[in-house]
């Protein structure tokens, strides 16, 4: 898809920087002048460092509930049971209490990566000697089955921000990375789907935005159907990627990652007419609520592919510019960020950058 891979992995450790914060400031910073052969390769270096930092910080623990016989009190007795003891004439009791473990949710979900990766991935031996090593400090916590993980169920307290971008690389790899076959045999994609990186695409251009330009009011906000009733219930939302505004301008950028960004009709290459509806949906009915003097402009940013025709074109549609433009993610990052500047200089001249 994409003709040099090494510059994309690389690159995909900066869009991963912007998307979970922590990975630049836990040290993060050596695995991006790494060469990684594959994706499972990658991941498993960012899991290596980032394990490595929190067993070095200590694994979080939480209270488990633990049931033993004791010859002594601890916590609360069982009465029920502490009597079926007694019956038996063995002088003990049968204690509930709750003590402190690593046996939690979060060290679960990395221990069952780490051991999925390793069992069906093609991990080179540096990495798989370290993610091995780390293995020890989870000795007494438990796998699970990576199909009973509700990814959206799990919170993190104040203290566990580290643990976010961990989890956050650990449902890449089940989620993107691993598939299973009809025999239920597992094996590990070479390359995220489509879905999981256009997921990040879109997070990326947002992030940067908001760390580098913070005079822009940059979020991916929904915009409400310009209605003339209000039985819209039916209406399908217009959920934006990118929302960028100052004074007056608004840029609304449709974040789109695509293995072929034409489509050929009579082999002829168009665009695609579904974005460009989409697109200029969303900027007609954001134009509808401005303010008065405010001008509002859209734009398809397509991550680049190996096809030979890259659109770069600007559209002026019933009053309004929509651009469509390409962002090629195996150029060094400098060149990327670079382009993504060039977008702010040329909607929003008088707004600065952080230096």
């Amino acid at each position: 898809m994409r003709k040099d891979h090494g510059h994309l992995i690389r690159n995909i450790y900066y869009m991963l920087s912007y998307a979970f914060q922590t990975l630049e400031a836990k040290s993060y910073a050596k695995v991006a002048a790494e060469d990684f052969p594959d994706m499972q390769n990658f991941f498993a270096a960012i899991l290596a460092k980032g394990i490595s930092w929190q067993i070095k910080q200590g694994l979080s623990r939480s209270y488990e509930e633990k049931r033993e016989v004791l010859a002594g009190v601890r916590g609360r007795i069982d009465m029920p049971e502490s009597m079926r003891l007694l019956l038996r004439k063995k002088r003990r009791l049968f204690c509930v209490f709750d003590e402190l473990s690593e046996n939690h949710l979060l060290n679960q979900v990395i221990k069952t990566t780490v051991m999925l990766l390793l069992r069906h991935g093609s991990v080179e031996p540096k990495y798989r000697k370290a993610l091995k090593k780390q293995m020890l400090f989870f000795s007494q916590v438990d796998v699970l089955r990576h199909t009973s993980i509700s990814w959206n169920t799990i919170r993190y307290q104040r203290n566990q921000q580290n643990y976010r971008m961990l989890l956050a690389i650990c449902q890449m790899i089940m989620e993107g990375l691993l598939q299973t076959d009809q025999q239920g045999t597992y094996h590990v994609r070479k390359w995220m789907d489509t879905q999981r990186m256009s997921h990040l695409y879109e997070k990326f251009i947002l992030a940067y935005y908001r760390r580098h330009f913070p005079a822009l009011s940059a979020g991916a906000p929904q915009i409400p159907w310009a209605l003339d009733e209000e039985n819209g219930a039916l209406l399908p939302v217009m959920q934006t990627d990118v929302q960028l505004e100052q004074g007056g301008g608004v840029l609304i950028i449709d974040a789109k990652y695509y293995r072929h960004i034409l489509q050929s009709r009579y082999e002829t290459d168009k665009l695609r007419s579904a974005h460009l509806y989409q697109i200029f949906t969303y900027v007609k009915n954001r134009a509808y609520e401005r303010q008065e003097g405010q001008r509002v402009s859209g734009m398809l940013l397509y991550a680049g592919t190996d096809e030979a025709l890259q659109p770069d074109h600007i559209y002026q549609m019933h009053g309004n510019q929509i651009e469509v433009k390409t962002l090629d993610l195996s150029r060094p990052f400098e060149e990327i960020a670079g382009a993504l500047d060039a977008i702010v200089k040329t909607y929003f001249p008088s707004c600065p950058a952080r230096k």
